[in-house]
C-alpha cells in the first residue's frame, strides 16, 4: 500500500517522501508542484489532458491549482517520489517576481529534463529527510537550492513582468467569488453543489461552466482542495482523533475519509502523522 515514508514541513510549504503503488484520484493543490523521482520503477503522471513520464531524467511540473492524478499501471512495481508542495510567498524571498508561482502558466510544460544538479538535490534531499528527520534547517536548505534549480531549468519567470494572464483571472464573477468565500468557510460544510449554485443565484450548469472558466477547476476539485488542505494541516501538526477530524470536514464515516485521504496524499492518515512527528524528534542517526 502507499504510504508517507517521511515528510518535512515548514514556510516553505511541505515535501513528502512518498513510496507508490497505487494510483491517485485527479486532484489539485493551490501551491507550486513538483514531482521528482527517487528510487524504483520508472512511472508516469497525467497533468491536465496529458500523461507524463517521471524518471530520474525527468521532472514532472504542475501549476497551482492544475488538476492531475497519479497514473499507476495495475501490476507496476513501487516506486519512491519526492513530491514539493510549495508556497509562492516563500519562494518570493530568493526573486520578487516568483511569488507568482501560483500563476496558471508559471511551468509553461508539464514534463522536463533533469539536470545532474537536480537529480543529486533529489537524492540528498530524500536522505536527509530519512536519515535526520528532525533536522528541518538541512531540509530548508536543500529544498530552497531544489527549488531554484528547478525553476531557474523549467520556467520562464526570471526577469519578467508579472503574469497577465495572472492578472486577468483575478477578476472573478461575484457569485463565483461568493461561492469560493462559502467552500473557504467551512468546506465540511457544503455536502450539495446543487443548493450552493442555487445560494449563489446561478442554474447548476451555469454555476459549473462559470466556476471552472474562472478558476480552471471544477468546484468539487476545489472544495476537494480545501478539504484535503484542512486535513494535511489536522492530521500533521494537531492532536485530534480522525473520527473528529473527519466529522468535521463533512464525511460521514472516518473510513471514508481515511480513503479520502490516501487517494489524494498518498497515504493513509495514521502514516502521514506518524512520519510528520518524526520532524519534531532530534536525535543522533546510528553510524
Amino acid at each position: 500500500m502507499s504510504n508517507a515514508l517521511r515528510l518535512a514541513k515548514g514556510t516553505f510549504g511541505r515535501v513528502a517522501l512518498l513510496d507508490m503503488d497505487r494510483p491517485l484520484v485527479r486532484h489539485a493543490h493551490p501551491h507550486c508542484h513538483v514531482l521528482l523521482k527517487v528510487e524504483g520503477v520508472d512511472t508516469q503522471f497525467s497533468v491536465g489532458d496529458r500523461v507524463v513520464p517521471l524518471s530520474e531524467e525527468s521532472a514532472v511540473l504542475i501549476n497551482a491549482w492544475e488538476p492531475h492524478a497519479y497514473a499507476h499501471k495495475e501490476g507496476q512495481p513501487a516506486t519512491i517520489i519526492l513530491a514539493l508542495y510549495i508556497e509562492p510567498r516563500w519562494l518570493g524571498a530568493f526573486r520578487p517576481n516568483w511569488k507568482a508561482s501560483g500563476a496558471p502558466d508559471f511551468f509553461v510544460r508539464s514534463v522536463g529534463e533533469t539536470s545532474p544538479d537536480i537529480r543529486w538535490l533529489t537524492r540528498r534531499l530524500a536522505e536527509t529527510m530519512v536519515h535526520e528527520p528532525g533536522n528541518t534547517e538541512e531540509h530548508e536548505r536543500l529544498i530552497a537550492r531544489l527549488m531554484i534549480a528547478v525553476i531557474e531549468r523549467f520556467a520562464e519567470w526570471r526577469d519578467e513582468p508579472a503574469s497577465l494572464r495572472l492578472a486577468a483571472s483575478t477578476i472573478i464573477d461575484h457569485r463565483i467569488r461568493k461561492a469560493v468565500g462559502t467552500m473557504s468557510a467551512d468546506p465540511g460544510a457544503v455536502v450539495d453543489m446543487d443548493k450552493l449554485a442555487v445560494a449563489v443565484g446561478l442554474s447548476r450548469a451555469h454555476f459549473f461552466r462559470l466556476f471552472e472558466s474562472s478558476l480552471n477547476v471544477s468546484p468539487r476539485v476545489f472544495l476537494n482542495v480545501l478539504r484535503m488542505e484542512r486535513a494535511v494541516q489536522a492530521v500533521a501538526e494537531g492532536t485530534a482523533s480522525f473520527a473528529s477530524v473527519s466529522e468535521t470536514l463533512g464525511f460521514s464515516v472516518p473510513a471514508h475519509f481515511s480513503r479520502f485521504f490516501h487517494d489524494h496524499a498518498g497515504s493513509s492518515p495514521t502514516a502521514f502523522r506518524k512520519v510528520a512527528g518524526l520532524q519534531t524528534v532530534d536525535f543522533e542517526t546510528p553510524r
